[in-house]
Order: structure tokens, then sequence, then C-alpha cells
């Protein structure tokens, strides 16, 4: 188990999105976390591009590995999406392994359609990274 970073939110607005200085800034960190988070979820190679926008084998290695970059706005979105399903994991479930275990289980709710959430989550597209982090919200009743 990791602690979770402390982030200013307000270093999270579209605007500072759209800053490539403040995503030069944030990069490192946000790339840290997604793979801390990829570690603690057993994810493949294959997985961790598809989530991060089906990056090259190449590209998810040095960043892996700690090669300096600046994400893109579509990047650091999908990172803050996977932090956020992490943490509503958290939330709804006691325990990380049930958590981690819901993930990977097959799922007969909308939108998963029997696929598991991380098999939705890995389709590639933002959308689905979007739909799970949505479920989880509305499981723990956020709006």
């Amino acid at each position: 188990m990791f602690a979770a970073a402390t982030v200013d939110q307000s270093n999270l607005s579209p605007e500072a999105l759209r800053s490539p200085e403040d995503r030069k800034r944030m990069s490192a960190t946000a790339l840290r976390l997604f793979f801390r988070t990829a570690d603690l979820w057993a994810l493949t190679v294959d997985q961790r591009r598809a989530i991060l926008g089906d990056v090259s084998r190449a590209t998810e290695h040095k960043w892996r590995n700690g090669e300096q970059t600046t994400l893109t706005r579509d990047q650091m979105e999908r990172i803050s999406l996977v932090l956020g399903i992490l943490k509503g994991l958290r939330l709804v479930f006691a325990e990380d392994a049930n958590g981690f275990r819901w993930l990977k289980a097959s799922n007969s709710d909308f939108p998963f359609a029997g696929r598991s959430p991380l098999d939705h989550m890995t389709n590639g597209g933002i959308n689905d990274l979007y739909a799970v982090r949505r479920y989880l919200d509305a499981w723990r009743g956020v709006k």
C-alpha cells in the first residue's frame, strides 16, 4: 500500500492542464503515482499502455524508468481518472484486495456487459476510464 500524494486541487484546473509549464511540473509525479497504482493492481505492460492512451512499449518503458517528459492533457486526465478509480475502490471496499478483485472480475452491470471493469478501462478510450470512475462514484453516492 502507498500513501497518496497531497495535490493542490487548484493546480488540476482545466487551465492548468492546458499549460505546458504546469503539465511539465506535474508529469513526473503523475507518472510515479500511475506506475505505483499499476504495480498495486498488477497491470501488464499492455494494460498500462492502453490506459495511458496506447503509448508505445518504448515510451511506457522510458516513463516507468523515470525518463523526464511532459505529458499531454489527455495523458494527465487519464492518470487523474486512474487515481480517482483507486480512491473510489478504497472508499467502497474496506480492504484493497476486495476492490482489486472487483476491478478484475466480470460484471454484468452497465457499462461492463459481462466484462471486468479493468477490461473496460483498457479499451483505450478515455470515456472507458470515465465510465468506471462514474460507476464507482455512483456506487458511493457521489453526484
